[in-house]
C-alpha cells in the first residue's frame, strides 16, 4: 500500500512538474498595458483583465512578461503614447506597421534602446517624414523595418552601433545621397533592402566588406558608374537586384564566383559589353532585359539545370539561340534583338516552358513542329522574324496555350484546320504573312477568343456564317486579303474593331451591325459593298470611326453624331445631305470612349513557379464617357435640390473652404443645365459659388451595387483618407456631401477641359512640344505620387486622355481616383462586370487576369505619352496606337516616322527630345507587364530626357 501511494505521489509531482505554472503578468507591465488601453483605445475597454489575451500581445510561457506586442493596423497617428511601450523591458519584438504615424518621437529612441532583448522593430507602411533616427543603444537589435514611410535625407552614422543587425528593409521612402555602408557590425549583415529611394552615385566598395550578405536589393534609384570588380567576393549572396538605375559598363565576370546566387536582376540599366560566360552556373532567374549588351549568347548560358527564367529581352545581341537549354526553364525571354539562324528544334524537349517569347529579331527557317510537345506553353510569341514555311498543324496540340503571335513573318501555306484544338486560346495574331486559302470553319469553335488577327495575308473565300459563335470576341482585324462574299453575322461582343478593309466582299452593308453596340471602329473601306448606308448604324452607340472609302454605295449619307468620324469618299454615288462633312475636323466635348466589360474566370496556375493566369469567358460594353450636348437635356425636368444626409470639408486650404457653399451647390446639381459631362459611373456638374468661383461636382450613384462601401460612415471614411492626397497633379476631392442614394464630391474646376479634347480637337495644333512635356511629366508625377502612397498604391481604374484634366495647357491633373477604392466589380450589375479601362489604354494582360494593377496603370500611360508625341488618338482606323507604334518601330531608323511633324519639325532640339521620351514610352507599353519599368523610374527618364 505505501508502495502503491509513493507511486501515486510520484505521478502526481511529474503531472504538476510537467504543466506550466500559469502566473499573472507582473505589476509593471499590467499598468503600462492599462495606460496603454486608456491611450490609445485599440483594445476596447480592455475587460479581459489579462492583457497576454489582448489581440496582438504575446507573452513569454508562464505570462509573467509580455514579449511581442503588434499594434499593426490599427489606424494610429498620434505617437506620443509609444515611449510609455519602452517601458515593457521584456520586449523581443515590437510591430507598429501600417498605421498613419508621421514621426518618432524622440523619449521612444532613447526608452527603447535600452531594451536588450530588443530583436525586432517595425514601422513600415507609416507616414514618417524627416530623416531616419539615429539608433543609439538596440544592443540586440536584429531586424529593423522603415520600409513603404516619406523619409527623406541621407543616411550616415544612424545605423552604425547596430552590431547585431542581420535584416535592413528601408525600401520605398525618399533617401538619398550615397548608399549607406556604416551599417552595423560587416560580419552580421544578412539583408539590405533599399529599393525604390533617391540614392545616387556608384555601388560603394564598402558594401563588399559585409560579406555575410544574402540578399541586396537597390533597384529604383538613381544609382550610376560600374558594378565593382569584386561583386564576386560575396561568397554567400543568394539575390542582387539592380533593376531600374542607371549603371553601366560591363558585368564583372566574377559573378559566376558566387556558389550560391540564384537571381541576378539588373534589367533597365545601361550595361554594355558581352553577357560573362558562367554567370548563371547557380542560377534560377536571370533578368537582363533593357540593357545595351551585345556579342552572342553564351553558349553555356541557358543550359544549366536549375535555371527557371531567364530575360535578356530589349538588348543588341547577335547571333543564333543556343541548342541546350536547362530542362527546368519556365520563362525564356529574348524579343527584340538582333539574334539570327533559326529556332532550335530543342525547345520542343522542355515539358516546363510557359512562356517562350523570341519576337521582333531576325531569326529564319520554320517554326519548329517540336514546339507542339511544350503542352505547359500558355504564350508563344515569334512576331516580327523572317520565319519560312507552314504553320505546323502539331501547334494544335498546345491545348492550354492563350497567347499566338506570329505576326510579320514570311510564313506560307493554310491555316490548319485543326486549330479548334487550341481551346485555351485568348489571342491569335498571324497577320502580316501569305498565308493563302480560306479562314477554317474550325476556327469559330475557339470560345475563349478576345482577339483575332489575319489581316495582310492571301486569304481567301468567304467570312465563315459561324464567326458570330465566338462570344468572346473583342477585336476581329481580317483587312488587307483577299476575302469575297457577304458580311455575315458578327458576335455581339465586338467592342475595339471590326475591319474588313482591302478585300473582294460585296452586295449590301447588313443592318445586323448595328446590334454591335459596343463597336468602336467600323472599317469597311476598298471592298465592292454597293446599296444604301444603312441608318441603323446611326445606333451603334459606341461607334468612334466609320469607314466606307472606295467602295460603290449611294444614296443619302445617315446623320450620324458628331463625335463620329465619317471617310466615304471614292463613292460617287452617295449624297451628303447634312453639313456634317465625310471627315469631321475633332472638337472638344464630341468624342466618347469605352469601357470594356470583362467577366473573368478559371485561374491555372504554372506549378513550378505558381502563375495565376486566368482566362476570359465573357465580354460586354458600356458608354464610358460623353459629353451632354444641350438637345439630349430638354425632356428632362430640374428635380429639387438633394437633401444633405453629411456634408464635410476636406481640405485645409482657406481660400476653398471659404468658397465652398454646399447649399448652393445642390442648388447646382438639381438643374441639367448645369452638367458638363457624364462617365459610366458619374455625372459632372458645374457649380458657381456666391462668391463667383466655380467648381466641379461629381455626382456619383453610391447605392448601387457595384459600390463596396456599404454606408455614409465608411464611404466617408474614404473620402476622407483621399482628401488629404496633396499632389497638384492629381484631382484629389475638397469636400463632400452623401444623400440618401449619391455622394457629390467637389474638385477645383479646370478651365480647359479633357486632354482629349485639347489634343485631339481643334486645338490640338496650339500644343507645342513645351506644353505637352509639361503635360507628361505632370502626369507622371501624378501617377508617381499614386503608386508610392504610404498606406498603398492608388489605382486607376481607367487612365486614358480623358480622364486628365487641365487647369491650364501645362497644368494636368489625374481624375477619378476614388473608382479603385468604391467600386466593387464583381458585384456589377446588367451587362458590365468590372471596368478595364477605355479601348487603346487597356494593357495586354487585362485580357485575361482581373487584377488591376500599377504595370496596368504604367501601360496606360504610355499610351498617352504615345498620344502626346504622335497627336494620334489611342484607336485610329481600327489599330491601337501602341501596336501601331510597336510594329514601327522594328527599326531605329524609322522612329522619326512616328513622331508628330508638325512638332518634330520645329527644331533638332525638339526632335531629339521627343525621341528620348519615345524611348521611355515604348518600355511602358511593353506587351510583358514585368518589363514595363515603375512610375518612379518613368518620371525620372522624363526628366533625363529634357
Amino acid at each position: 500500500m505505501r508502495s502503491h501511494e509513493q507511486r501515486v505521489y510520484f505521478f502526481f509531482f511529474f503531472f504538476l512538474s510537467s504543466v506550466p505554472f500559469v502566473l499573472s503578468l507582473n505589476s509593471t507591465q499590467k499598468e503600462i498595458m492599462e495606460k496603454l488601453s486608456r491611450s490609445v483605445s485599440v483594445w476596447g475597454d480592455a475587460r479581459e483583465r489579462n492583457p497576454c489575451a489582448w489581440k496582438g500581445v504575446s507573452c513569454n510561457s508562464d505570462n509573467s512578461s509580455i514579449t511581442n506586442l503588434s499594434l499593426s493596423g490599427r489606424s494610429l497617428s498620434d505617437s506620443g503614447f509609444l515611449p510609455l511601450v519602452c517601458g515593457i523591458l521584456s520586449l523581443e519584438a515590437l510591430d507598429l506597421s501600417d498605421n498613419s504615424f508621421s514621426s518618432v518621437p524622440e523619449g521612444f529612441i532613447t526608452a527603447c534602446g535600452k531594451i536588450d532583448g530588443l530583436k525586432q522593430l517595425n514601422f513600415s507602411k507609416n507616414r514618417l517624414v524627416s530623416s531616419l533616427p539615429a539608433f543609439n543603444g538596440f544592443v540586440g537589435l536584429q531586424s529593423l523595418d522603415f520600409s513603404s514611410n516619406m523619409l527623406s535625407g541621407t543616411i550616415v552614422s544612424q545605423l552604425g552601433s547596430l552590431n547585431d543587425l542581420k535584416r535592413l528593409y528601408l525600401t520605398s521612402n525618399h533617401l538619398s545621397g550615397d548608399v549607406p555602408i556604416n551599417l552595423g557590425n560587416p560580419k552580421v549583415l544578412e539583408h539590405l533592402m533599399l529599393s525604390k529611394n533617391s540614392f545616387t552615385g556608384s555601388i560603394p566598395d564598402g558594401l563588399l566588406e559585409y560579406r555575410k550578405l544574402v540578399r541586396i536589393d537597390l533597384s529604383e534609384n538613381q544609382l550610376s558608374g560600374h558594378l565593382p570588380g569584386k561583386i564576386g567576393d560575396l561568397s554567400e549572396l543568394e539575390e542582387l537586384i539592380l533593376s531600374s538605375n542607371n549603371l553601366s559598363g560591363e558585368i564583372p565576370m566574377n559573378l559566376s564566383n558566387i556558389q550560391n546566387l540564384s537571381r541576378f536582376a539588373a534589367n533597365q540599366n545601361k550595361f554594355t559589353g558581352n553577357i560573362p560566360v558562367g554567370i548563371s552556373r547557380s542560377l534560377k532567374n536571370l533578368d537582363l532585359s533593357y540593357n545595351k549588351l551585345g556579342g552572342p549568347i553564351p553558349t553555356d548560358l541557358l543550359t544549366q539545370s536549375n535555371l527557371q527564367t531567364v530575360d535578356l529581352s530589349y538588348n543588341l545581341l547577335e547571333g543564333s539561340i543556343p541548342a541546350k537549354i536547362s530542362p527546368n526553364m519556365v520563362r525564356l525571354r529574348l524579343g527584340s534583338n538582333s539574334l539570327d539562324g533559326t529556332i532550335p528544334s530543342e525547345l520542343g524537349t522542355l515539358p516546363k516552358l510557359t512562356y517562350l517569347e523570341l519576337e521582333n529579331n531576325s531569326l529564319s527557317g520554320s517554326i519548329p513542329s517540336e514546339l507542339g510537345s511544350c503542352r505547359s506553353l500558355l504564350l508563344l510569341s515569334l512576331g516580327m522574324n523572317n520565319l519560312t514555311g507552314s504553320l505546323p498543324v502539331e501547334l494544335a496540340n498546345l491545348s492550354s496555350l492563350q497567347v499566338l503571335k506570329l505576326q510579320s513573318n514570311k510564313l506560307v501555306g493554310e491555316i490548319p484546320y485543326e486549330i479548334n484544338q487550341m481551346q485555351s486560346l485568348i489571342t491569335l495574331n498571324i497577320g502580316g504573312n501569305l498565308l493563302s486559302g480560306s479562314i477554317p470553319i474550325s476556327i469559330s469553335r475557339l470560345q475563349n477568343l478576345t482577339n483575332l488577327n489575319l489581316q495582310g495575308n492571301r486569304l481567301s473565300g468567304s467570312i465563315p456564317a459561324t464567326i458570330d459563335s465566338l462570344k468572346s470576341l473583342l477585336e476581329l482585324q481580317l483587312g488587307s486579303n483577299q476575302l469575297n462574299g457577304h458580311i455575315p453575322e458578327m458576335p455581339l461582343s465586338l467592342q475595339i474593331a471590326l475591319n474588313l478593309s482591302h478585300n473582294l466582299l460585296e452586295g449590301t452593308i447588313p443592318d445586323t451591325l448595328s446590334r454591335l453596340q459596343g463597336l468602336e471602329v467600323l472599317d469597311l473601306s476598298n471592298n465592292k459593298f454597293s446599296g444604301e448606308i444603312p441608318t441603323s448604324l446611326t445606333r451603334i452607340g459606341s461607334l468612334t470611326q466609320l469607314l466606307l472609302a472606295n467602295n460603290q454605295l449611294s444614296g443619302v449619307i445617315p446623320k450620324f453624331g458628331n463625335y463620329v468620324t465619317i471617310n466615304t469618299t471614292g463613292n460617287p454615288g452617295l449624297v451628303n445631305t447634312t453639313s456634317q462633312s465625310n471627315s469631321p475636323p475633332r472638337s472638344p466635348g464630341k468624342r466618347k470612349s469605352v469601357a470594356v466589360a470583362v467577366v473573368v474566370a478559371v485561374a491555372v496556375a504554372a506549378a513550378s513557379l505558381g502563375i495565376g493566369v486566368t482566362v476570359v469567358i465573357a465580354v460586354s460594353i458600356s458608354r464610358r464617357f460623353y459629353r451632354v450636348k444641350d438637345e439630349q437635356l430638354g425632356a428632362t425636368e430640374d428635380l429639387p435640390p438633394p437633401q444633405v444626409v453629411q456634408g464635410n470639408l476636406l481640405t485645409a486650404n482657406s481660400i476653398h473652404r471659404s468658397n465652398i457653399d454646399f447649399t448652393k451647390a445642390m442648388e447646382a446639381v438639381a438643374s441639367t443645365s448645369n452638367i458638363l459631362l457624364k462617365t459610366r459611373f458619374s455625372t459632372y456638374y458645374k457649380a458657381v459659388m456666391p462668391s463667383g468661383r466655380s467648381y466641379f461636382i461629381k455626382k456619383i450613384n453610391w447605392s448601387d451595387k457595384i459600390f463596396q462601401l456599404g454606408s455614409h460612415e465608411k464611404f466617408g471614411q474614404e473620402l476622407e483618407i483621399l482628401g488629404k492626397l496633396s499632389n497638384s497633379n492629381v484631382m484629389t476631392p475638397l469636400a463632400y456631401v452623401l444623400t440618401v442614394d449619391s455622394a457629390y464630391l467637389f474638385y477645383e474646376y479646370a478651365q480647359k477641359g479633357t486632354l482629349f479634347d485639347i489634343l485631339h480637337g481643334s486645338l490640338g495644333s496650339a500644343l507645342d512640344w513645351a506644353s505637352r512635356y509639361s503635360i507628361a511629366v505632370g502626369i507622371a508625377q501624378g501617377l508617381a505620387f499614386l503608386h508610392g502612397h504610404t498606406s498603398g498604391p492608388v489605382l486607376l481604374l481607367d487612365l486614358s486622355s480623358k480622364s486628365i484634366m487641365l487647369k491650364s495647357v501645362k497644368e494636368p491633373q489625374i481624375g477619378d481616383i476614388e473608382l479603385y477604392k468604391v467600386i466593387d466589380p464583381s458585384k456589377s450589375t446588367g451587362s458590365v462586370s468590372t471596368v478595364a479601362g477605355s479601348v487603346g489604354y487597356i494593357p495586354p494582360e487585362y485580357a485575361y487576369t482581373m487584377r488591376v494593377t500599377m504595370a496596368g496603370n504604367v501601360y496606360s500611360f504610355g499610351v498617352i505619352l504615345l498620344e502626346l508625341l504622335t497627336g494620334k488618338p489611342p484607336v485610329s482606323e481600327g489599330t491601337e496606337l501602341a501596336r501601331w507604334v510597336l510594329n514601327n518601330t522594328a527599326q531605329r531608323d524609322k522612329w522619326d516616322r512616328i513622331l508628330d511633324f508638325s512638332i518634330s519639325r520645329t527644331s533638332l532640339a525638339v526632335r531629339n527630345q521627343m525621341l528620348a521620351v519615345l524611348k521611355v514610352a515604348l518600355g511602358c507599353v511593353s506587351v510583358v507587364p514585368e518589363a514595363r519599368p515603375k512610375m518612379k523610374s518613368v518620371l525620372r527618364m522624363l526628366l533625363n530626357a529634357r
